[in-house]
């Protein structure tokens, strides 16, 4: 997904890895195949649009409401519901201006956190499950109702690069949340 996008993205693009990195290697990887700069995510530093920002693996990231990143320890009690928190807490900050993409991954992670996506006007893209090695969390987000669009790999990129391409152009393909749906 990274690979397709281009130096000076409009936007800033949070990556978090749910396994451990014991020796840097997913930093080593995104910095090789990605043309955008990546930074590993630290306390207080504020989100800067055409960068990729990558959570450590062991540290809780949540995006505050002045647009900066806060991590918590693995002890903070959010237990391994890291997407979920990453997501709500993004959701709260950037309203509909987040586009949310939920990869391959086991358990039910981010499903919540979709939720909260789009009851704060965001939007919300999955790898398509059948193309996932783990499709567990893309499909619980589909379950919510909330997925705006589901994707093989290779074009997540170039729908964000679509919805980020022209100021305007993501409502034009905005699923509205169900008044239904609230957990």
């Amino acid at each position: 997904m990274v690979r397709s996008l281009p130096k000076g993205f409009p936007a800033a693009i949070l990556f978090d890895l749910h396994r451990a990195d014991s020796h840097g290697i997913t930093e080593q990887l995104l910095r090789r195949r990605c043309a955008l700069p990546v930074q590993l995510a630290e306390d207080g530093l504020e989100l800067v649009p055409g960068r990729l920002f990558l959570a450590p693996h062991d540290q809780q990231l949540v995006i505050r409401d002045d647009m900066t990143m806060g991590l918590r320890g693995p002890g903070a009690g959010v237990g391994h519901r890291f997407a979920d928190e990453l997501l709500a807490s993004a959701a709260r900050a950037l309203g509909p201006r987040l586009i949310a993409v939920v990869l391959s991954g086991r358990l039910d992670g981010g499903a919540r956190g979709v939720r909260e996506v789009k009851r704060h006007g965001g939007r919300v893209i999955v790898e398509d499950a059948g193309s996932a090695a783990a499709p567990a969390m893309p499909t619980a987000a589909l379950a919510t109702g909330c997925v705006d669009f589901a994707l093989s790999p290779e074009r997540l990129g170039d729908a964000l690069i679509a919805l980020c391409a022209a100021a305007g152009a993501a409502e034009l393909f905005r699923v509205r949340m169900n008044a239904g749906v609230t957990s």
